[in-house]
């Protein structure tokens, strides 16, 4: 099993202890210190060089952005930031954060923000011993649907293969696409999005989501209609009520 030595930081106690609770029960997590505020956390950092970090983006002294930025890329911890406003996230991605938690934290999303920092630490030590293969970007048959969406990163622009993504959730403006290892935030209209992509591979569940059918592990109902999808990476997806039965036709199951 991985174990990620873990690190938490954030200058309310009251959270610390939250997470630190909620982290007992996720195999593979073993908190080894706390920080309160940016320059502590600098500071552990180095001292315990700690495979994840949870990161509070709003903290005295120095952000969690800013402390997050400040470290070497090649030496950098796995970043899961923590925060109670959800209009940090385009800019927890521009470095190449894990995961982006809203606050108060849900043990479902933490439990896949940990399995997804395992993934990341692991594809990483691959990449270290293999060396970094460079993706291909050989011409595809033509399709009326993207195969792929190209999502601005710090240091330009990554390519997100549209058969890496699991599931999708709208934000605001933008939509989440989240992959095994990571999720990108793009500029787009959820009206849009599904016109770009293969019903075949993701399915539009609820107005805000879309969905892989492939991935699904459980399905939750409420009454005879399907209420959410449980994906195997532990996320629980919600289906619309004008979506159920259709969600149930491609699942094959009985509405």
């Amino acid at each position: 099993m991985t174990m990620l030595r873990t690190l938490l930081v954030d200058d309310e106690p009251l959270a610390l202890e939250r997470l630190d609770f909620l982290l007992r029960d996720i195999a593979g997590a073993e908190v080894v210190g706390t920080a309160c505020n940016g320059r502590e956390a600098a500071e552990r950092i180095e001292e315990l060089e700690p495979d994840l970090v949870f990161l509070d983006v709003q903290m005295p002294g120095q952000n969690g952005l800013r402390v997050a930025a400040t470290l070497k890329p090649d030496e950098r911890p796995e970043i899961i930031f923590v925060t109670a406003f959800e209009y940090y996230a385009a800019d927890a991605f521009e470095v190449e954060a894990a995961d982006y938690l809203l606050k108060p934290v849900r043990f479902d999303r933490l439990w896949q923000a940990v399995e997804r920092a395992k993934r990341r630490k692991h594809l990483r030590e691959l990449e270290q011993r293999e060396g970094r293969r460079e993706p291909s970007l050989a011409e595809s048959p033509q399709s009326p649907h993207e195969d792929g969406f190209w999502v601005q990163s710090r240091s330009g622009a990554v390519f997100v293969p549209t058969d890496t993504i699991e599931w999708i959730e709208a934000q605001r403006d933008y939509v989440m696409l989240h992959t095994p290892t990571r999720s990108h935030m793009i500029r787009m209209s959820m009206r849009s999005l599904e016109e770009k992509l293969d019903p075949a591979q993701l399915v539009r569940v609820h107005r805000s989501a879309f969905a892989r059918p492939g991935n699904v592990v459980e399905v939750q109902r409420m009454g005879r209609s399907i209420s959410a999808l449980v994906m195997r990476d532990g996320a629980n997806v919600q289906v619309g009520p004008s979506y159920s039965r259709a969600v149930a036709e491609r699942l094959k199951l009985r509405h």
